[in-house]
């Protein structure tokens, strides 16, 4: 059975949860969010806790389960605490500002780059620590933004300039060596 899809999602306090057959909506203090799950997962709400349960041991059932689960607790989460992604500048010259809400980039191209937060995101910039924080209470739309703005300058391999996730690991190469 699967581990993921048995654990039951807390629901903490100030979120409302409204399950009508396989539609899911979820409201707090970060924002709502609605999704539409498939028919054959059975989500209920009891003691203030989301349980998922599946109707069969088949394949499908079995992959769905946690994926369900797993999807509920996104909801949860993000509307009562929230996601946030946090990129890095790397590069001579380079730099990100804010100019109003939205994000502008001078990442080395003739003309700066500039990002419009969809509804539900924001954007933070650190000067000093060149970083961008994008935060928002949808986890699949937050990553979506943050992965948009990496595509941008994706970091090379040889001086490692560009933008890159916080934690992500940039292997290095070496140039080609010079004429003896």
């Amino acid at each position: 059975m699967s581990r993921i899809g048995r654990m039951p999602v807390a629901v903490p306090k100030g979120v409302e949860v409204e399950i009508k057959g396989a539609h899911l909506r979820v409201k707090g203090p970060k924002g709502e969010l609605k999704q539409i799950f498939s028919a054959s997962m059975q989500i209920s709400l009891e003691n203030d806790q989301i349980i998922v349960q599946r109707p069969t041991d088949e394949r499908i059932d079995r992959a769905m389960h946690g994926m369900t689960r797993a999807l509920v607790n996104n909801m949860v989460v993000g509307v009562s605490t929230g996601f946030e992604k946090i990129l890095e500048v790397n590069g001579v010259g380079y730099r990100a500002e804010l100019q109003g809400t939205d994000l502008m980039l001078y990442v080395g191209y003739s003309h700066p780059i500039k990002v419009e937060p969809p509804g539900g995101i924001s954007f933070d910039v650190d000067i000093k620590t060149r970083q961008i924080k994008v935060a928002g209470f949808d986890k699949q739309l937050v990553g979506q933004i943050a992965a948009n703005i990496r595509k941008v300058r994706p970091p090379e391999p040889y001086k490692g300039k560009g933008i890159r996730y916080i934690d992500e690991v940039v292997r290095r190469k070496a140039g080609k060596a010079g004429k003896v």
